[in-house]
């Protein structure tokens, strides 16, 4: 999590010094919220496969907390998108 927020102050940094790369960061972060979501449900997984009596609230539980990072890097992907339609040229 704290990648990805470095991440979106990334992106208003470089919406100032380098406006061509606040859709490249958006994208990183989006890609890096996906792997972060795989991790998160190895690790759950992991732990299923050695306890194999796990109430149901825990399994969702578990899967809220690996969604989270996927959810900011959508969130994150959809401020640049948002940042370069504020930064392009009005015809």
């Amino acid at each position: 999590m704290a990648i990805l927020t470095l991440l979106l102050v990334a992106i208003f940094f470089a919406s100032w010094k380098a406006p061509s790369w606040v859709k490249e960061i958006g994208r990183f972060a989006l890609a890096f919220g996906v792997l972060s979501l795989a991790l998160g449900l190895r690790q759950m997984f992991g732990v299923l496969k050695v306890d194999g009596n796990v109430p149901i609230n825990v399994i969702y539980g578990g899967l809220n907390v690996a969604l989270i990072p996927l959810i900011y890097g959508v969130i994150i992907y959809l401020v640049s998108l948002i940042v370069r339609l504020i930064q392009k040229p009005r015809i």
